[in-house]
């Protein structure tokens, strides 16, 4: 089984969705900790074994979060800004996640 096979057929294309990067997470990274956007219905164990599936790093731990959707208006015509789950993982000491380069 090649490597890139493995990533395929691992859980991480399910449970993680993208990286969120904003100034707060930039700044989380320095303390060694870094934010996904993950699917809604994703476990604390799911998360922590798609990351260290897909980025070989050790997980201490997981923390999530649960951003509601928002009513928007535009015009008189009013929508709805979907919500969706973030994760915050936490690595071992002395590891990390380079998550600006593209692949």
């Amino acid at each position: 089984m090649t490597k890139n096979n493995k990533i395929e057929n691992s859980i991480a294309y399910r449970v993680l969705q993208a990286p969120w990067i904003t100034e707060a997470s930039t700044m989380l990274a320095e303390m060694n900790k870094y934010v996904f956007k993950v699917e809604k219905k994703a476990t604390k164990s799911e998360i922590r074994k798609a990351i260290e599936d897909l980025y070989d790093v050790t997980v201490t731990s997981v923390r999530t979060i649960n951003i509601p959707s928002k009513k928007r208006m535009r015009g008189r015509v009013e929508g709805k800004k979907s919500g969706f789950k973030k994760a915050i993982v936490s690595l071992k000491e002395g590891e990390s996640i380079n998550i600006y380069e593209g692949k």
